[in-house]
């Protein structure tokens, strides 16, 4: 009889072991659950480098306690002999992401802090606009891009400006183009001046000041404004000047001339570093049993603070939210109601779906030499589809 036992019980493991419900997520050969793994994501990335659109991709797929899914894909140029891209190493530029990653979380911290407030006037904290048309402007109203000011500098007019100190005159001389509140209307000057609020509510840098008070405590070492030298080889090039690739300097054209560091691009990562920051994000606010920002303060900033209609983009604060506002959505499809995220120019993304758990990061140098006469369309789609993958392997788990 005790024989007999043993023998059903060895039986029923191995069943068990066969059909992955005995793996621990993130190990062993069935890593997290059927779906997550390379017959899953690698055609969709690949295919993107197939149709020319970026020479390489770092993707990292996740929950708030484990990483699901981590690959790089291809090189850091279109030559196979350019280093292969890995999610743990390879640095990226990640344009916009500057806004979710550093500018949103530092305004999270001093809103808690009592040295922001979101519904007081930017002359509060930038008094050069007292008494101007931006200066009864919301910080509300900026991270939710309903300030009505206009989208950035034209670059002919930005390219004209000597310095600096002459950038940030010209967007503090900048007037809504619309009635704030009216509409959405996604704008780099929000984020510009929400830097300035930064430094001026912090009394520091806005590089500094989320050096210390988030990559830190974080871990997110690779994380940083104005990269070193040292790092050149391991960061993804986003441009070419007199035949050179031009890697580890800011894409963005504002915030080159903000000397690299600016509310609305500027900072640097490595994909691994990125879903961390995701994972903080689902966290609520905390990470490895660390917390930085209350859950209450998470679900205010991602929660949605405008939407105008099922054709236009609907806003967090900082955050973009569903629905996106694209005929084809780089959320995919499948993202549930409450899912936030961002994407940047250089052809980074990050989506987030609190309900589900679940994270995707692909970060790209799309910006890169592209051989796809649509690269950005390109982009958008493989994006889509890899939210939608692994939202339905999340579901099947």
């Amino acid at each position: 009889m005790r024989a007999t036992h043993s023998g059903r019980v060895v039986l029923a493991l191995a069943l068990l072991l066969q059909t992955g419900s005995l793996a621990t997520p993130g190990r062993g050969p069935g890593v997290a659950s059927p779906g997550f793994n390379a017959d899953t994501f690698d055609p969709i990335v690949q295919d993107g480098i197939r149709q020319g659109a970026y020479p390489g991709a770092a993707l990292v797929i996740g929950r708030h306690d484990t990483i699901l899914f981590a690959r790089g894909y291809g090189h850091l140029t279109w030559s196979t002999a350019s280093r292969a891209v890995d999610p743990d190493s390879t640095i990226y530029d990640l344009a916009s992401l500057t806004k979710v990653m550093a500018t949103t979380p530092a305004l999270m911290l001093l809103v808690e802090r009592g040295r922001v407030r979101l519904d007081a006037a930017v002359a509060t904290y930038v008094p050069e606009l007292a008494g101007t048309a931006t200066g009864n402007v919301t910080v509300r109203q900026l991270l939710s891009h309903t300030s009505g000011l206009r989208a950035d500098i034209p670059d002919p007019e930005l390219k004209a400006l000597p310095d600096s100190a002459a950038v940030m005159r010209r967007v503090l001389a900048e007037r809504p183009r619309f009635p704030p509140g009216t509409r959405v209307v996604y704008s780099d000057l929000n984020a510009i001046l929400l830097g300035e609020v930064v430094r001026r509510a912090a009394g520091e840098p806005l590089d500094v000041f989320v050096a210390r008070e988030l990559f830190a405590p974080l871990q997110l070492a690779a994380t940083m404004f104005r990269p070193p030298a040292r790092l050149r080889a391991r960061i993804a090039p986003t441009g070419v000047w007199h035949g050179h690739a031009v890697a580890g300097v800011v894409n963005d054209g504002s915030a080159f001339k903000l000397r690299g560091v600016s509310g609305n691009a500027g900072l640097f990562s490595t994909a691994r570093d990125v879903g961390r920051f995701a994972q903080f994000m689902l966290g609520q606010g905390a990470l490895d049993g660390r917390r930085l920002l209350r859950a209450e303060t998470v679900r205010l900033f991602t929660t949605k603070a405008a939407d105008f209609g099922r054709r236009t983009e609907a806003r967090a604060l900082g955050w973009q939210a569903v629905p996106t506002g694209e005929g084809v959505s780089s959320a995919g499809t499948r993202f549930g109601p409450n899912s936030y995220g961002h994407t940047g120019w250089t052809g980074t993304s990050m989506w987030i779906d609190p309900d589900r758990d679940l994270f995707v990061v692909l970060l790209t140098n799309r910006a890169f030499a592209p051989r796809a006469r649509r690269p950005f369309t390109v982009l958008k789609g493989v994006r889509g589809r890899l939210a939608d993958a692994a939202a339905r392997a999340s579901d099947a788990r």
